[in-house]
C-alpha cells in the first residue's frame, strides 16, 4: 500500500465513519478498486483509531458528564446497547472477515443500510410524539444495540443503523445522532482490542502494511472525522436521511451489477 493510497483511504474513513453510509463498506470497495491485498481488518481498525480520537474530542462534554456521574441512566443505556455488538463480533469473527472479501455481502449490505435509513425516516415522520434523552428507556437501548450488532457486516453502516434505531423509537434527532456517536467509542475500543489480540498472536507484526502508510491513513482519518461528525450532526438534526438512503441503494446495486455482470473490480 502506497502513502497516497493510505491517505485516500484515511480521508474516506474519516468522511464516512459518522455519515450513515458505511465506512467499512467504502474501505472494502476502495481496496478492491486500488487492488490492495493487505488484510482489510488491520487497516480498517487503524483508521478507526484515528476516528476514535476525533469523536472523543468533539463529544468531550458529553463524555465528561458521564465520567463525572457514572451511575446514571445514560451509562446504563450505553452498556445495554454495546453488549449485542460484543457478542456478534466474538461469535462471528470468521464470517465477518470473509464478508470483507465478498462483493455479494457488500452489495446486499449497502442495500440493507438503504432500507434501514428509508424506513426509519418514514416512521419517524409519522410519529405522534418525539421523546428526548430524559424519556429514553432500556427497550430503546436494546434495539439500537441489536442494530449495531448487525452493522458488524461490512456495508451496513454502524452510525446509520444506530441512528435509524433511535429514529424508529421516536427519539429526538439530535440525541439519536449523539447517542450513536457515543456508542461508537466502546465499539471502536472493542475492535482495537480484538485487533491487538490478533497481532499479539501473530507475533506483533503488521503484515505487509508499512508503518508510514498506516500512520498517514490514521492521521488523515482523524482530521477529516472532525468535520464529518459536525456535518453528520447538522444533517441528521436539520434534514433527512433520504439522500443517504438513495446513495447507499445505488451503491449496493452497482456493486451487485459488477459482481454478477461487469466484473471490473469483483
Amino acid at each position: 500500500m502506497s502513502v497516497w493510497e493510505a491517505l485516500i483511504l484515511g480521508i474516506v474513513q474519516g468522511a464516512t465513519e459518522f455519515l450513515p453510509v458505511s465506512s467499512s463498506g467504502h474501505l472494502v470497495l476502495l481496496q478492491k478498486i486500488f487492488g490492495i491485498s493487505e488484510p482489510a481488518l488491520l487497516f480498517d481498525t487503524a483508521l478507526h483509531a484515528g476516528t476514535l480520537v476525533a469523536v472523543i474530542v468533539v463529544l468531550w462534554q458529553e463524555i465528561w458528564g458521564i465520567l463525572r456521574r457514572l451511575f446514571q441512566p445514560l451509562t446504563w443505556f450505553l452498556i445495554v446497547a454495546t453488549v449485542p455488538a460484543v457478542f456478534a463480533a466474538l461469535l462471528f469473527k470468521g464470517p465477518i472477515e470473509e464478508a470483507f472479501a465478498s462483493a455479494s455481502f457488500l452489495g446486499v449490505a449497502f442495500l440493507l443500510t438503504s432500507a434501514l435509513l428509508f424506513l426509519s425516516e418514514k416512521l419517524f415522520r409519522r410519529a405522534a410524539a418525539i421523546r428526548n434523552a430524559d424519556n429514553m428507556n432500556v427497550i430503546d437501548a436494546l434495539l439500537i444495540g441489536l442494530l449495531q450488532a448487525v452493522a458488524v457486516i461490512p456495508g451496513v453502516s454502524r452510525s446509520g443503523a444506530t441512528i435509524s434505531g433511535g429514529l424508529y423509537r421516536q427519539l429526538d434527532r439530535d440525541f439519536a445522532a449523539r447517542f450513536s456517536f457515543l456508542l461508537s467509542i466502546p465499539a471502536i475500543l472493542g475492535a482495537l482490542l480484538l485487533q491487538a489480540i490478533g497481532l499479539a498472536k501473530a507475533g506483533g507484526g503488521t503484515g505487509v502494511i508499512a508503518p508510514l502508510p498506516l500512520a498517514v491513513g490514521t492521521f488523515s482519518a482523524c482530521m477529516v472525522a472532525f468535520f464529518s461528525i459536525w456535518l453528520a450532526l447538522k444533517i441528521v438534526r436539520e434534514h433527512s436521511l433520504f439522500g443517504f438512503s438513495v446513495y447507499t441503494g445505488i451503491l449496493g446495486i452497482l456493486v451487485l451489477i459488477d459482481k454478477f455482470a461487469t466484473h471490473f473490480f469483483f
